[in-house]
């Protein structure tokens, strides 16, 4: 059997699978020098654009301050980036990509795992071109999704296009937890063997129960690279647990190369955040026939619930997945995945609300439609529902405004509208969120720089002490748990 390295996903994909992406800097830090020493062959460290984006609107902090800080604590483990330059809602400006990728780069950036959300590596090559200019390397996804046209066939086809567009290295990527373990045991060799000697590593969610044991069956097709997360931020909707998929690697006959006594501190301290901020604990979930249908995601899912409650129809979801269902088939069953999920589920939901199937659509749906979003779209949607997308004034203004093509701003435009003085890590973030001129409205704090400032959990009491007799104030301090009190006094007349 072989060895098997981990990349860790706990701080990225975990907690945006199970958090939304609302844990703070400082609930993160904690956690970064344990995971350094466990031997991970990579940590997933940021995803640019969403997680910027969130910090600032919903969390109102810096994420630049995550990037600073976590970089000093990450010594010996790749920092990872996941997305590319072809992953977001909206087109940044390749100026901004380019000053983003720089500075993540400055900060020890060096792989980035990206995607073509439906598998055409045709015009991939730019996009690894353009880390590799900033030092970066890309890891290419190549996304699992279950339809008539997802065939042996179609991922034997799809692997050979992106080790022909430059792949250095690939990821099986199942982001809807779809991979059942008959499906794997047939697939996954066909994926290894198309690889050649492109190394693959295997991405799955555990949405519907499966991959924790398909993980196992990645191993045994010759994959030597699993994506796991710590609990409590492990199972749900993210990635397998590496405590339990380690110890059935182990059982297997396979040598896990992980060093899971740090993890279990790291463990220890996440359940104490999902405690203190009452966020929920990733538990395995029960396989659901429904979801093959219609494959949305789980965090999409809880989108949909919560938007079908806001206008009023939050007893419709079960119709909102069969009419999902539908749009997708209709579509040329594009992968469920971001962006193209969820314009399905928006066109879906629009077609419940407006009384009749595409009688009102999106700006993204005529976009799809017109081949905004991937040429693939136009040569395998039905023509039928096409004509009824295109057949409308607001498609045929569209029309003429993707022919005419916009020009790319320069840096230097960008700059002068936004302000010559404004720092680049600051000129980033307003771009992003579209703030010019107003306050970004974001909570400075002082984060410490040693991992020894912040409280263990397997030792917080101490930690604490050993912080008020360092800030060196002048008072008395009671430190109270369940079980017991203690009185600190500090600062003068008391000997120390």
């Amino acid at each position: 059997m072989a060895e098997i390295g981990f990349v860790d996903t706990t701080l990225r994909d975990g907690q945006q699978s199970l958090w939304a992406l609302r844990m703070r800097t400082e609930m993160m830090l904690p956690a970064l020098v344990d995971l350094d020493r466990a031997g991970l062959v990579g940590s997933e460290f940021v995803v640019p654009v969403t997680q910027f984006v969130t910090a600032v609107r919903e969390l109102h902090e810096d994420p630049w301050e995550w990037v600073r800080a976590g970089s000093r604590l990450l010594r010996h483990t790749p920092m990872r980036m996941v997305g590319g330059s072809r992953t977001y809602f909206s087109k940044v400006p390749t100026c901004i990509e380019r000053l983003l990728l720089s500075r993540l780069a400055e900060y020890g950036v060096r792989t980035a795992r990206i995607s073509d959300p439906w598998n055409d590596f045709r015009t991939i090559t730019a996009d690894i071109e353009l880390l590799a200019d900033h030092g970066v390397d890309a890891v290419v996804n190549v996304i699992y999704s279950v339809s008539p046209r997802h065939t042996l066939d179609y991922y034997r086809q799809r692997v050979t296009d992106a080790v022909a567009a430059g792949a250095r290295r690939l990821c099986f990527k199942d982001v809807g937890g779809l991979l059942t373990p008959a499906v794997a045991h047939d697939l996954l060799p066909v994926v290894v063997r198309a690889a050649g000697s492109v190394p693959v590593e295997f991405h799955a969610h555990c949405t519907n129960g499966f991959a924790p044991f398909c993980a196992l069956l990645a191993a045994d097709a010759g994959i030597d690279t699993i994506h796991t997360a710590v609990p409590p931020l492990a199972n749900g909707s993210s990635q397998p647990s590496i405590f339990s998929v380690a110890a059935n690697l182990a059982a297997r006959g396979h040598e896990p190369r992980v060093d899971l006594v740090p993890l279990e501190r790291v463990r220890a301290h996440l359940f104490r955040v999902a405690e203190g901020a009452r966020l929920p604990v990733g538990a395995p979930l029960e396989y659901d026939e429904a979801a093959v249908h219609h494959q949305v995601p789980g965090g999409m899912r809880a989108t949909l619930r919560a938007h079908l409650a806001g206008v009023g129809m939050e007893d419709r979801l079960d119709e909102t997945l069969e009419e999902v269902a539908q749009v997708r088939q209709e579509l040329g069953h594009p992968i469920m995945v971001t962006p193209l999920s969820q314009f399905v589920g928006t066109q879906a939901v629009l077609n419940l609300l407006s009384g009749g199937r595409y009688r009102e659509v999106s700006d993204e749906i005529i976009g799809y439609a017109l081949g905004q979003w991937g040429a693939e779209a136009v040569e395998v949607m039905d023509e039928g529902v096409r004509h009824r997308i295109l057949d409308r004034p607001r498609a045929r203004e569209l029309a003429v405004q993707l022919g005419a093509g916009e020009d790319e701003p320069t840096l230097a435009q960008i700059r002068a509208e936004f302000g010559e003085a404004v720092p680049d890590e600051e000129l980033i973030l307003r771009v992003l969120v579209g703030v010019r001129s107003a306050p970004l409205d974001l909570e400075r704090r002082e984060l410490l720089e040693s991992y020894d400032g912040y409280a263990r959990a397997h030792r917080p009491v101490m930690d604490l002490l050993g912080r008020i007799a360092a800030a060196g104030l002048p008072g008395r301090f009671t430190v109270r748990t369940d079980e017991w009190e203690l009185e600190v006094e500090t600062g003068e007349g008391n000997g120390g």
